[in-house]
């Protein structure tokens, strides 16, 4: 192993900790049980290129290369697949998907390239796959919206540019409210729903990221909630035993600073 270098050394290592000598927690692991620690190392990876800390992306990037042998290992192990062709069906799909760059077509801009893309991948799938089929199940809402939204939009399924879509805004917090009047639970979820997508798709022809703005949104949030907490906290005092127009001039002080 001393011999060995980057990711080939590190297959060896977590060959190693799988032996029936190795390590008894690694040998437990299944493609199941890592599932939710590898949503974590994607989260922490983003946390690191959204402060800018290279040290740690490093870092972070690491931990989640760790994941992906971890599950080349368990498919070689059952023999369902190994690390080279894991790495192999990646490289033929990027050369598959470039044929403006590794063959003779062209794609003048971003758009063409993603547009070029969608149509490859939809006939690799098969002549009756749709534009928003094989979407992941297990995407969050938010990204799940943009990404549909996007799909959409690159076959020409978009609004034409921005003031429809504040048009399209209003007429959903209208029907918010008419849906608040009627006091029908099921019908308020829906056009609360509808309302949220139309959001995400406000921001998309905005050239805006809606997760990314979101993330923003709260941290903003919590980061000037926690200063009402410790001002109260200052004069003895409890942010439940305080009356909200006081809590909302703590509030316009904090966000002033």
């Amino acid at each position: 192993m001393e011999n060995l270098n980057g990711i080939a050394r590190l297959q060896e290592i977590v060959a190693r900790l799988r032996a029936p000598d190795g390590c008894p927690w690694d040998r437990e692991q299944t493609h199941s049980t890592l599932r939710p620690m590898l949503v974590e190392e994607c989260y922490e990876v983003i946390d690191a290129i959204e402060r800018s800390d290279d040290a740690n992306l490093r870092e972070e990037l690491g931990d989640l290369l760790l994941h992906v042998v971890m599950h080349a290992q368990m498919g070689s192990e059952r023999g369902a697949f190994s690390m080279e062709e894991i790495t192999a069906t990646v490289c033929e799909k990027m050369i598959r998907r470039h044929p403006h760059v590794f063959g003779d077509k062209l794609a003048s801009d971003s758009e063409a390239v993603l547009r070029q893309w969608e149509q490859i991948k939809r006939a690799e799938k098969g002549v009756s796959s749709g534009i928003l089929d094989h979407l992941a199940g297990a995407l969050p809402a938010l990204l799940k919206a943009q990404t549909v939204q996007k799909k959409a939009a690159r076959v020409g399924f978009d609004w034409p540019d921005v003031e429809p879509v504040f048009g399209k805004f209003e007429e959903e917090v209208a029907e918010v409210r008419e849906a608040i009047a009627e006091g029908d639970a099921a019908s308020l979820e829906a056009e609360i729903g509808d309302l949220l997508f139309t959001a995400v798709n406000l921001a998309r022809k905005l050239g805006v990221d809606a997760e990314t703005a979101l993330a923003g949104s709260t941290s903003r949030f919590i980061s000037r909630f926690q200063g009402i907490e410790r001002e109260l906290q200052i004069a003895g005092r409890k942010v439940e035993d305080t009356p909200l127009e006081e809590l909302d001039r703590i509030w316009e002080k904090v966000k002033s600073v």
